[in-house]
């Protein structure tokens, strides 16, 4: 325990950081690391690699996470915001030359490779969007000259339109929906409320008549025909594995289902462990997410608001979507459970969200000061 004399840098980021998060984040890193060495062994060897390839790649990709996600909770709002900014210009440089040399899996075109090296730019496009967007909504709350909320709408195009250009449906939904979230948030008008919402259902109709993938994952899904057999193993193994589970290692899904170790992970948390493993799992989202959502209704200074909101929302909407395609509740879509799902480039990116969290959210007793103190205006914070 530190002493509260000691002013050194760590000292103070112990005293100041949201332990709750910190110990929310590092569970489900450990999860996602038992949770490999259950799902990953059989598709390893299926494809005729060591059996715990994927297992150790997983912790190769958790440690540098864990080093990332608390050196960025290091850091303060100002840095926050510069360090978005640049992660934002470089990954829309890399969204645009994704459509030229990027590698083609499955028809689309997601990821760039540098010597050797495979890196999906959309993944670290997120948390930029998300902190960029949010200071453009601070700012015209600030000085409603200032055409903070033009520049967001414009920079939502952009991205969307890059999205969209891969494809990549599901981000497209999750940057939409995290933006419409922190609009809200920032005051949006109920006309644009409307508006936005009709975009976004002919965004939806024009999506399944475009893309043939999306039509055929829209009509298994509501009609249960055709090549439904990921999804139906995924129910079928959270049924199996009952209320306690079938035991570790014990499971069967994960040796027939290619992504058991990625966009399936959960339904082998259910075969293997059960019920109670996936409530736990389902637990530390809603907790990291509402606990978020507090902190930020809670906040006086706008764009530490709208940030830490729009942080854990894209965090929590893509983890629902994941457990909600496993439970069979939603068309299956390709997305990783957050710190849980194999991969590199989406451990990494939401580290960096996450250490955004953290850094943002911290408790600085000089802000508090100010907030009680006798003439203290919001704007004099946002000012700062």
């Amino acid at each position: 325990m530190a002493s509260r004399l000691d002013r050194s840098p760590v000292a103070v980021w112990w005293r100041t950081i949201d332990r709750w998060f910190l110990a929310a984040f590092l569970s489900l890193m450990g999860l996602g690391i038992v949770l490999s060495f259950a799902a990953s062994p059989a598709v390893a060897e299926r494809i005729g690699l060591d059996s715990f390839h994927f297992a150790t790649r997983q912790i190769f990709f958790t440690v540098p996470a864990l080093g990332v996600m608390l050196a960025v909770s290091f850091l303060e709002a100002r840095e926050v915001r510069r360090m978005a900014l640049i992660m934002l210009c470089l990954s829309l440089l890399l969204m645009v030359a994704v459509l030229y040399v990027g590698v083609e899996v499955k028809g689309a075109r997601r990821w760039v490779s540098f010597a050797g090296v495979s890196i999906q730019p959309s993944e670290f496009l997120k948390p930029a969007f998300v902190i960029v967007c949010a200071w453009l909504f601070a700012e015209h709350a600030r000085q409603p000259d200032i055409p903070g909320n033009l520049f967001a709408m414009i920079l939502l195009g952009i991205v969307l339109a890059l999205l969209v250009a891969q494809p990549d449906l599901g981000q497209t939904m999750l940057a939409l929906g995290t933006w419409g979230v922190m609009f809200f948030m920032a005051g949006l008008p109920w006309l644009w409320i409307i508006v936005l919402g009709a975009l976004g259902a002919s965004g939806l109709v024009a999506a399944y008549t475009i893309f043939p993938h999306v039509a055929g994952r829209i009509d298994r899904f509501l009609t249960g025909e055709g090549d439904t057999f990921q999804v139906d193993m995924g129910r079928e193994a959270l049924i199996n594995g009952g209320f306690l589970g079938v035991g570790p290692g014990e499971g069967t899904v994960k040796r027939v289902i290619p992504d058991s170790h990625a966009d399936f992970v959960f339904a082998v948390a259910g075969e293997e462990f059960g019920i109670v493993m996936c409530l736990l799992i389902m637990f530390l989202f809603a907790f990291i997410v509402l606990r978020g959502l507090n902190i930020a209704l809670k906040e006086h200074d706008d764009f530490t608001r709208y940030a830490v909101a729009g942080l854990v929302v894209v965090f929590g909407l893509q983890s629902v979507i994941n457990m909600g395609v496993n439970l069979q509740l939603m068309p299956a879509k390709g997305m990783t459970l957050p710190f849980i799902s194999y991969g590199g480039s989406s451990q990494i990116a939401i580290a960096i969200s996450m250490g955004m969290v953290l850094a943002l959210t911290r408790k600085r007793p000089e802000r508090r000061k100010q907030l009680g103190s006798p003439g203290f205006s919001r704007h004099a914070l946002s000012a700062e």
